[in-house]
């Protein structure tokens, strides 16, 4: 039996058939460019199949070593990728700056953060895997852009309509390029170092011919911009790397910015860290302890059982331990089930993550449905769970050797939980204003009832939401 098989055999024995058939029919019958930062959310799409099942298999198939997974710092404003690594712990920075745009940014899980999944040379080499050897425009859509921008089918036609001149630099070499420069915003640009000179052309056009010389070498410098005058260049490009470079002229016209400009869904750094697959698999292996990464938007649901010590008392430990463990069986279900991760339990009560408020409120509302129908089976009302929600930013850190999130946030959303009675579930103003989950609301034919509570360690009375 070949690994490969051997392999695919394991995988099936974890995930989702359907989607099994999907990657092994992308393994033996996609092209190279197809096997390079798969993009999860755009194969379930054009496959037919749904994201979550899509995405618990990639991972298990990285898991086993049919694919290499790959967390990426992205540029907000072109899509570039400005670093690349095996696990979260690669970016250490404060911020990251990206030469194309010229612009810092502070780094985020949101949309700053892709995971793509690329084949194991174990399994089968494509040209990704020597990324060198690639030609400038693979170079340039399978290397530096990240997966989300939405590049077009007739990419080399888009490339001709910006681009006055490209060229492959070997370690070492120097080229001279004559170029007749046109009153526009000119780019000197070099995907592989990222190197970026701007040149203003603008004025009376010159017969003299003008000279520029740029050097690429492995620190990375600051973007410049200097002025010349529409007419004659000598462009001088100097390769001080020990790889080879690509540096192409552009004219930062409006197919450049259309181009670039076009996005598709991808699979973020956020949305993995709350997937409980992930955390069932990876469990401590994503950040160094001394690591904060900012989330701006996550949206938390604590639960509690209420008078669980009374119920230890009332039905004895063993058939309490039973049912409260039936319990966190029917939590962990639901949570995964709407694309939530279980972060920990804390006695009975349970901290669980969700990408989306609406997706949050959706658990809630089974999750309520659910001790409901235990209830119901055993002819009592032992299970009654408290629930609370918020959404908000924090930061994801590794705490007692767990990845974990900090923050006021978090704090909010204990606090609300707090509030809790038999069957009402507390949501914040961010969750009723969220269209999905007032969207839920409505399917559900519930009215939020606003109240104001004092909440421990919370300043200002707040505003808070009973969904009865």
């Amino acid at each position: 039996m070949s690994e490969e098989k051997a392999l695919f055999d394991l995988l099936r024995q974890t995930s989702d058939g359907a989607v099994v058939d999907a990657i092994e029919h992308l393994v033996h019958d996609g092209t190279d460019r197809d096997l390079c930062r798969v993009n999860v959310l755009d194969f379930a799409a054009r496959t037919g199949l749904d994201v979550e099942p899509a995405i618990a298999a990639f991972l298990h198939a990285a898991r086993i070593g049919l694919f290499d997974l790959s967390w990426n710092m992205l540029c907000p404003g072109c899509g570039g990728v400005l670093e690349a690594g095996a696990t979260l712990k690669t970016f250490e920075h404060d911020k990251y700056d990206c030469a194309l745009c010229s612009a810092a940014y502070e780094p985020t899980l949101d949309e700053m953060v892709e995971v793509t999944f690329t084949i194991s040379p174990r399994i089968r080499r494509i040209a990704a895997h020597d990324p060198d050897t690639l030609p400038y425009l693979e170079y340039c859509r399978q290397i530096f852009w990240g997966s989300g921008v939405d590049l077009p089918d007739n990419i080399e036609e888009k490339f001709d309509d910006f681009t006055l001149e490209a060229l492959e630099l070997p370690p070492g070499e120097k080229a001279l390029v004559s170029l007749q420069l046109p009153a526009e915003f000119i780019i000197v640009f070099d995907p592989v170092t990222h190197a970026t000179q701007f040149v203003d052309v603008k004025g009376e056009p010159t017969k003299e011919r003008q000279a520029l010389t740029l050097v690429f070498n492995e620190s990375r410098a600051a973007t410049g911009t200097v002025e010349l005058r529409p007419g004659p260049l000598r462009l001088t490009l100097e390769n001080r790397t020990r790889r080879r470079t690509l540096p192409a002229v552009w004219v930062a016209n409006h197919t450049l910015h259309e181009m670039i400009g076009r996005r598709k869904p991808f699979l973020t750094a956020k949305r993995l860290l709350t997937n409980q697959t992930f955390r069932d698999i990876y469990r401590t292996d994503t950040l160094d302890v001394d690591q904060r990464l900012k989330i701006t938007s996550l949206t938390f649901l604590f639960t509690d059982l209420k008078g669980s010590t009374e119920l230890y008392e009332r039905v004895g430990d063993l058939v309490a331990y039973e049912l409260v463990r039936q319990h966190f069986s029917v939590l962990y279900q639901i949570v995964a089930s709407e694309a939530g991760a279980v972060v920990k339990t804390i006695g009975d009560a349970v901290m669980a993550t969700f990408p989306t408020p609406d997706r949050a409120m959706s658990a809630a509302l089974r999750m309520r449905e659910a001790m409901q129908g235990i209830n119901g089976e055993r002819g009592n009302e032992d299970l009654l769970l408290k629930i609370g929600i918020h959404e908000g930013p924090c930061l994801a850190v590794t705490f007692n050797d767990r990845q974990d999130y900090f923050g006021q946030t978090v704090n909010m959303a204990a606090r609300v939980q707090g509030l809790a009675t038999d069957r009402a579930i507390f949501v914040t103003r961010s969750i009723v204003d969220n269209a999905g989950a007032s969207a839920v609301l409505r399917d559900h034919g519930l009215d939020p009832i606003e109240k104001r509570a004092a909440l421990r360690g919370i300043t200002d009375d707040a505003v808070v939401f009973e969904i009865g």
